[in-house]
């Protein structure tokens, strides 16, 4: 059997390593640099072209379990109405076999993706830092700072947008980039002063304001689990952990932080404004999520080393993508690599050639969900929210299909692909 090293245990390594498991001859062996098995906290949307794949590994049923599969999303406007509310997925789900989309906490995630890889008996190494890796005509060959080393045929980069694959090997000279956006918010429990309100706040609930966009989502079966956040722009830190984000527990920070947010929405109306409020009120701590991304072009392989996921191409979190683009690197390598006496340089190639342009029009559609969330004025939000109104009236008008390009995306079955 051929051998592959896997760097990174997030959903991007385990699911290689299921993945390689179900298709090729491939045996992986895991190595994560945290100390235990951990990740960011929030929650993570999974769109129908994602779940199809997670049902293909076996998993979909029991992600399902754990999340929540609401998809109708409804854009509130700050004086009380309803600007647009329409499903996500529907006509997808009907075209796609029943995979609309998922909301569920990542922790909630990577147990769903720990236990299976337990179960295929795929070793998994933690306290792992990479320092050092070496090629030679037959083997990669890595160190880790403990001393400890590893020799396989193949080397896969899944750990994320500050790869040590890619800073180490495959292209040193490729930074990220801060986008200029954040994300702030936690994961609470639903507060009970709004659990009889009108709005059950299922699927995703979303705001405009001068400051950026609100969203509060359901991640649990029970719509009991709220995931809200603010995504603004904000001029990055001079301290903490920009690597990952962190966490605000101290008393002032968290009280300035909804102070100032409760001040914005202080002429929120309606039951929607009391809502918000409410939340905010409720937050006891949040985390903040600079959002770095990495520039279009660069290397994504070199001799026995590829990057998959955002270590390859980490891309902005508006377009709803980023884990699904991983797993569906992770599907077509697999599909190349299923043929052993096929050269590995062709198979690299290949899915370059392959995934790029599909990730590249993703990139594109995440940069430009962005701009809507830049700052403006009073009269700068009005007329944002009558684009949208007029967009989606409009289209519904003239009998139009809106969000043709997103169903396209969705519908897209990298295992069809052509190679």
């Amino acid at each position: 059997m051929r051998k592959a090293i896997i760097i990174g245990g997030g959903p991007a390594g385990i699911s290689a390593a299921l993945r390689l498991q179900q298709m090729t001859d491939i045996c992986s062996t895991i190595y994560e640099l945290r100390a235990e098995p951990t990740t960011l906290g929030g929650a993570v949307g999974i769109f129908s072209n994602g779940l199809r794949l997670f049902h293909r590994l076996g998993l979909y049923e029991e992600l399902a379990a754990r999340g929540s599969s609401e998809s109708t999303m409804t854009l509130h406007s700050l004086n009380g109405g309803i600007i647009t509310s329409r499903d996500l997925v529907g006509a997808v789900k009907e075209q796609n076999g029943g995979f609309g989309y998922l909301r569920i906490k990542r922790p909630e995630l990577l147990e769903v993706l720990m236990t299976a890889a337990k179960e295929a008996q795929i070793p998994i190494h933690f306290n792992k830092n990479l320092v050092n890796i070496t090629e030679t005509s037959s083997s990669v060959k890595v160190t880790f700072s403990d001393g400890s080393t590893d020799e396989a045929d193949i080397l896969f980069g899944c750990d994320g947008i500050h790869s040590a694959v890619r800073k180490l090997y495959v292209d040193p000279s490729q930074t990220p980039g801060y986008t200029g956006f954040a994300g702030i918010g936690a994961i609470i429990t639903r507060p009970e002063s709004i659990k009889s309100s009108a709005n059950d706040l299922k699927g995703i609930n979303a705001t405009l304001t001068t400051e950026g966009g609100i969203g509060v989502m359901s991640c649990s079966v029970e719509g009991d689990q709220l995931f809200w956040g603010v995504s603004k722009e904000v001029p990055l830190p001079a301290s903490g952990d920009s690597r990952d984000g962190w966490e605000v527990k101290r008393e002032k920070e968290v009280a300035d932080f909804k102070n100032n947010l409760l001040e914005l929405l202080k002429n929120a109306r309606g039951e929607w404004g009391v809502v918000l409020r409410s939340i905010v009120n409720e937050t006891t701590a949040v985390k903040f999520y600079p959002t770095f991304e990495l520039p279009s072009g660069g290397k994504w392989h070199k001799g026995r080393c590829l990057l998959l996921g955002d270590a390859a191409h980490a891309m902005s979190p508006h377009a709803g993508q980023g884990l699904s683009q991983a797993v569906e690197d992770v599907f077509m390598i697999s599909r190349l690599l299923a043929d052993p006496s096929r050269p590995l340089e062709n198979v690299f190639t290949t899915y370059d050639a392959v995934r790029r342009p599909r990730v590249n029009e993703i990139t594109k559609l995440a940069a430009s969900n962005s701009d809507v969330r830049r700052k403006t004025n009073e009269w700068g939000l009005w007329f944002k929210e009558l684009v949208i109104w007029i967009y989606f009236a409009g289209s519904r008008l003239i009998g139009y299909k809106t969000g043709r390009a997103m169903e396209r995306q969705l519908l897209y079955d990298v295992d069809e692909a052509e190679v």
